[in-house]
């Protein structure tokens, strides 16, 4: 079985997304199972999945879906535990969600911040670009 190429990969992801902002969840979900399958060590597929379900109204099932995810650290996890702040956000458990927006944004303080990091940030109500500016240098 040949595997798909990237530019179907990609259609794949539009299609998926926009079955979920069309609200056809079941369509979505399969979309992106199938994309997760594929890409296992990539968040678009699970940020997809995540989507679709809360679209759908389904918070809770979305944190449970990203909660069993394990990627490796650096931008792609950055992404899926912002989600992840986002789905608990809409779950009504914000507690859970400020601690992972929180991990997520203090990682981008030691290193390059990424793109779910900024959303961490974003989340949280921060600009993360503004605080990972150095300080200016004071003369005397």
């Amino acid at each position: 079985m040949q595997l798909p190429e990237p530019p179907d990969v990609q259609l794949l992801t539009q299609v998926g997304f926009l079955a979920a902002g069309r609200g056809d969840a079941p369509r979505a979900l399969r979309i992106f199972e199938a994309l997760a399958l594929l890409r296992p060590d990539h968040a678009f597929a699970f940020v997809g999945l995540a989507t679709a379900l809360l679209n759908a109204g389904r918070a809770i099932d979305a944190v449970q879906r990203l909660h069993t995810v394990r990627l490796p650290d650096g931008p792609e996890s950055d992404m899926l535990e912002a989600f992840k702040g986002l789905a608990l956000q809409l779950a009504g458990r914000s507690s859970e969600s400020t601690y992972v927006l929180r991990q997520v944004v203090g990682r981008a303080r030691t290193a390059t911040a990424s793109e779910g990091a900024l959303l961490a940030a974003r989340l949280l109500g921060e600009d993360l670009n503004a605080a990972l500016r150095p300080a200016p240098v004071l003369s005397i």
